[in-house]
């Protein structure tokens, strides 16, 4: 045996018997009662350990197969690239060139196209394009030709007063018909609802409110003065009445 070798084998005897020296010291030091508990929670701490070295295995391999998608990605893109490079320098010099006519059929076809376009955008106007149609202002002539029996105790200035809170019903109603539907809550949206249920073949293309519009958007009381007013206002063609389904339509005129 070469002198070399027997130093390997006294070395390689040597670092056992130290490594069963420091087993054997562990093995007491782990008996002692006053390390068992810090033992136990290196013990603990180096089980938290592995699963997060776990946890990052995990990442790191997910990440490794995200790089390699990219990379294969990247190839891909770079061929394509290189195709279309290829492409762009060898046009065939032979390929046919569009005709004149060609050029003029196509500019007259795209010309017809928005010509047609232009009248359909014209048929769509939106709903907000037509005015809110008021009740106007009963005038002092129009006051005194109502007849007394009418009018009883009621001044001028209060019946153009009611007819100021009858137009804030009436743009109200129709500030919310206009207004698009997806940008309504839910009560605004009940409203809307109703609207369009009052409306029909008589009232179609008109204004009108009923009674619920009043209660609404005023603070009037919808009563007998009221209602009185209402008589004088269709008695000076402000206003007309559509009845049907029991409920009343205040048409404006």
């Amino acid at each position: 045996m070469a002198s070399s070798d027997l130093e390997d084998l006294c070395v390689h005897i040597n670092t056992k018997i130290s490594t069963i020296k420091k087993t054997l010291q562990l093995r007491n030091i782990g008996q002692e009662p006053s390390l068992k508990s810090m033992l136990s929670k290196i013990g603990q701490e180096m089980v938290l350990l592995h699963d997060l070295l776990k946890k990052m295995e995990t990442e790191v391999q997910q990440q490794e197969k995200l790089n390699n998608l990219l990379k294969e990605l990247q190839k891909s893109a770079e061929r394509d690239q290189m195709e279309a490079q290829h492409l762009r320098e060898n046009i065939p010099p032979h390929l046919p060139k569009p005709t004149q006519s060609c050029i003029t059929g196509l500019t007259v076809k795209c010309e017809e196209q928005a010509k047609a376009v232009e009248p359909e955008r014209a048929k769509k106007p939106t709903k907000e394009s037509k005015p809110i149609k008021e009740v106007p202002l009963i005038t002092a002539e129009e006051f005194e030709s109502v007849p007394t029996y009418m009018k009883g105790r009621l001044t001028y200035d209060q019946i153009n007063s009611v007819v100021q809170e009858v137009n804030k019903a009436v743009v109200g109603k129709y500030k919310i018909l206009h207004q698009p539907l997806k940008s309504m809550n839910g009560a605004v949206r009940n409203l809307y609802h109703r609207f369009l249920e009052e409306e029909t073949k008589d009232t179609k293309g008109e204004f009108f409110i009923v009674e619920a519009d009043i209660k609404e958007f005023t603070q009037l009381k919808v009563d007998k003065r009221f209602h009185g007013i209402l008589n004088i206002l269709r008695h000076c063609q402000r206003v007309r009445e559509v009845r049907g389904s029991r409920l009343v339509r205040y048409v404006i005129c």
